[in-house]
């Protein structure tokens, strides 16, 4: 099987990364909230954003066809609103998320190798997009700094449709709008129980990528399961070795 959309998670699958948020980022983001007049401590601003997210979420439902996603600069523009500060409420709540997210970062990066992987693949005819579960505020800037954008066809990130894989609303979004056939699609992450799935759900074809942000609780790859084998449609790698991948995809994509 030929498969003309290869369709990416990011984080764990292209992007190594690791944040944390600890009672100092929140002690740090409350300061700057103050800064603006809206005084929270740490722990009080960790709270109200916890409940105001809960609201939100429990509004939406959740179930196990239904996984909402709630933009993070909203709840904390809510926050800013809570406490007086309306004027550039919005402006302020996608500042802070930024900063909160910047605190909590040790470190992003590319996986070795990506962005000669992703060009291969271009070359070779494939039509390459991304379907993150990730928060605009935070992702589309990341994208532009690891310089991943250039390299894609189009990017879908949950903030923006209100869920999350494994929802079947969010893989329809990316196949309804770029009018892509599930059949000739290979989902390529490294969450079994979201990014792969999902897209089973959705009828497409899977690449599991076990790496070192795979969730702990998953197995590892399946070594009889490399990507190319034949009468195959859902395959698994071990690790995140893009030069190796680039070279097995090439050959079936």
């Amino acid at each position: 099987m030929t498969y003309t959309d290869l369709i990416f998670d990011l984080y764990g699958t292209l992007v190594d990364i690791h944040t944390e948020e600890d009672d100092t980022v929140w002690e740090k983001t409350a300061i700057y909230f103050g800064f603006y007049g809206a005084h929270y401590t740490g722990p009080e601003l960790k709270q109200a954003f916890q409940d105001a997210m809960q609201q939100r979420e429990a509004a939406a439902g959740q179930s196990y066809e239904c996984f909402p996603d709630i933009p993070f600069e909203q709840v904390m523009a809510q926050l800013f609103r809570a406490k007086g500060v309306t004027r550039d409420s919005q402006t302020l709540g996608v500042n802070a998320a930024q900063f909160f997210r910047i605190l909590s970062m040790d470190y992003i990066r590319l996986y070795p190798n990506v962005l000669e992987a992703l060009a291969r693949l271009r070359e070779q005819g494939c039509r390459l997009w991304l379907l993150s579960n990730a928060q605009h505020v935070f992702t589309a800037y990341e994208l532009r700094y690891l310089g991943l954008g250039k390299q894609l066809d189009g990017i879908y990130l949950s903030s923006d449709y209100g869920c999350r894989k494994p929802d079947l609303r969010f893989y329809r979004a990316l196949l309804e709008t770029e009018n892509l056939d599930p059949a000739n699609c290979l989902m390529i992450g490294n969450d079994r129980e979201t990014d792969i799935a999902g897209a089973k759900a959705a009828g497409m074809a899977t690449l599991y990528l076990h790496t070192n942000l795979t969730p702990s609780d998953q197995l590892p790859a399946d070594p009889g399961k490399l990507p190319g084998q034949p009468d195959c449609r859902h395959f698994e790698y071990e690790g995140s070795d893009w030069a190796a991948l680039a070279e097995l995809l090439c050959k079936f994509a």
